[in-house]
């Protein structure tokens, strides 16, 4: 990845942060529209969905705190 090398590693982790946040932003949207019933899908599955949203934001939360803090986890 030669056009990566001209970024520094914290902006990296900072825009991987977002990108995480955009994510959980759309796995919120998948479990509201479950939830409500205008998309099919049972209880495990929504389980699920919600798990993996508590993991994508908690990861978007850690990484863009490192982020302001300056410090690369990545």
């Amino acid at each position: 990845m030669e056009f990566l090398s001209g970024i520094p590693r914290v902006n990296l982790q900072a825009f991987v942060a977002v990108a995480l946040f955009v994510l959980s932003l759309f796995i919120s949207r998948i479990v509201v529209n479950i939830s409500s019933g205008k998309w099919p899908g049972g209880t495990a599955f929504l389980f699920y969905l919600r798990v993996l949203l508590g993991f994508v934001f908690a990861a978007s939360i850690t990484l863009g705190i490192y982020s302001f803090a300056g410090i690369c986890v990545i």
